[in-house]
């Protein structure tokens, strides 16, 4: 009896020293394949066309990312639904962090307004951080005969659906927007959709619409130069860009403070690794006095967070664009 004991001792031990190797190895290539991340390029969805807020934004980032993650991010414009289907496609794609999207409230608006929407925001995306915020601004062609907020009411309210206005599309955050200040100010102005917000900026330089809400970095250039009239800033405060142009409440409409935001989102079930290598890249070129300069020439408000925090910022926009959207009676097919 007494050999089977010696026997089994020496079994054991070398049991124990195979377990703890594995561990060890365990332990050791788990750090080594996320420092091997990213080893390609990345494809960096902009789901909104060329030339508008995203785009800018995107495209700022997009070089700043390459620069400290070591290798190329490739901005890519998808375009549609209001934001829905670039977002949609970041959403299916696989979860290894080779897909990312830079997302604006699309993401919170989207699961309100269509019957059948492909995909669910809140668990087919994984949140990394919040990055840029705009302010709107209420805009009307230059011919347009008002002077303030108040005019533009009192002549909507004069020639129901004879009054128009432009968007980047259907479900867009400014649609919503659009459609809050309607049903704010008691009036009936008719929807134009666009391809993108820079084509509905421009139809209203043409005259082919009367009105847009529209983010201070497409607009600013044309208000100053005064080919569109800004008669509100839809924020709390003025802006230092446009001193002379009232805040919505002091126009005479309150609850109409509405901005764009802009996060960065990977598909769901990312590895948090990833997750949070690409919320420390950002935290880094944030705090970049160029990436800063950049950003606010172009009317962005530098953001940041931790994805926690992106996570239950989008969960609340998602509330608050549901209870528009239902009073407005919008839906999609």
């Amino acid at each position: 009896m007494g050999g089977c004991i010696m026997e089994r001792k020496p079994l054991e031990k070398r049991a124990a020293i195979l377990i703890f190797a594995l561990f060890l190895t365990g332990v050791t290539v788990a750090p080594l394949c996320a420092q091997t991340y990213p080893s390609k390029p990345v494809r960096f969805i902009l789901p909104f066309p060329a030339g508008g807020l995203t785009d800018v934004l995107g495209r700022i980032m997009a070089q700043k990312f390459a620069d400290g993650l070591g290798q190329p991010v490739v901005p890519e414009n998808r375009p549609g639904a209001g934001g829905t289907l670039g977002i949609e496609i970041a959403a299916k794609t696989r979860p290894d962090g080779y897909t990312i999207v830079l997302s604006a409230p699309a993401i919170a608006i989207s699961p309100h307004l269509y019957k059948q929407l492909n995909f669910d925001p809140l668990k087919d995306l994984a949140p990394i951080t919040l990055v840029a915020e705009t302010p709107n601004v209420l805009c009307v062609r230059a011919s347009l005969p008002v002077k303030n907020l108040a005019d533009l009411v009192a002549l909507a309210k004069a020639t129901p659906g004879k009054l128009n206005y432009g968007t980047g599309g259907t479900g867009s955050s400014l649609h919503i927007a659009a459609e809050l200040f309607k049903s704010l100010a008691k009036v009936h102005i008719v929807h134009v959709p666009y391809k993108g917000v820079t084509q509905a900026m421009v139809g209203m330089i043409g005259n082919e619409v009367d009105m847009v809400v529209i983010g201070i970095p497409t607009s600013l250039q044309h208000i100053q130069s005064g080919k569109v009239r800004a008669l509100a800033v839809l924020s709390e405060r003025r802006l230092p860009e446009l001193p002379d142009v009232p805040t919505a409440r002091e126009a005479g409409i309150d609850q109409f403070e509405t901005s764009i935001w802009y996060g960065l989102m990977a598909t769901g079930g990312t590895p948090r690794d990833i997750v949070n290598r690409w919320n420390a890249e950002w935290l880094k070129i944030v705090a970049m006095p160029d990436t800063r300069e950049k950003m606010q020439k172009v009317g962005f408000e530098p953001l940041s967070s931790t994805p926690e925090q992106f996570g239950k910022f989008i969960r609340k926009e998602t509330a608050r664009y549901g209870k528009v959207i239902r009073e407005a009676n919008l839906t999609i097919e």
